[in-house]
């Protein structure tokens, strides 16, 4: 009885340190899962901002022009990840979220000049406690970084999408 009742304890004891190891791992692979979502992120905005200074070309996707949704779209392109090529569809894809909860790697989209409809994306590159830095192309400066400060995008924002978990 006395090695039965021993057994049992040593069983319980490997069984629970067996559970302890299995959680373990859980979390290294969550905790690499988020690595990889913020080295993927991080990718994404240097593809993106080494085309500072291209120019502005209305259905342009290469170094040679981009409009808004081509530089979007090729950007995710270098990551293998496809999204739709115009702003407006783009801004139906992935998760609407508040302003105030957008991250680095995240879409932001715009109605710009009383646009009915959404006709302008940008990736974002940096958030603060009050502004917002995104990169996009513009129709006049080509591709720059600008801020929810400014008043130009502060009165026509639309909206935030997560594309990236």
């Amino acid at each position: 009885m006395k090695r039965i009742v021993i057994f049992l304890l040593l069983a319980i004891a490997v069984t629970s340190c067996k559970s302890t190891s299995t959680a373990v791992s859980k979390n290294s692979t969550k905790s690499e899962s988020k690595k990889e979502n913020r080295a993927l992120v991080n990718n994404l905005i240097e593809k993106a901002t080494d085309n500072i200074g291209v120019r502005y070309k209305a259905g342009g996707t290469t170094k040679s022009g981009f409009d808004c949704s081509g530089l979007v779209y090729t950007t995710f392109e270098s990551e293998n990840i496809q999204l739709p090529r115009s702003s407006f569809d783009q801004a139906k894809i992935g998760k609407v979220v508040p302003l105030n909860d957008a991250k680095k790697g995240d879409l932001i989209f715009f109605k710009t000049n009383k646009s009915r409809q959404i006709n302008h994306v940008g990736l974002i590159t940096e958030v603060n406690s009050d502004e917002i830095k995104f990169v996009h192309s513009s129709t006049s400066k080509g591709v720059i970084i600008s801020s929810t400060k400014e008043t130009y995008y502060k009165n026509s924002f639309e909206q935030v999408n997560r594309i990236l978990p």
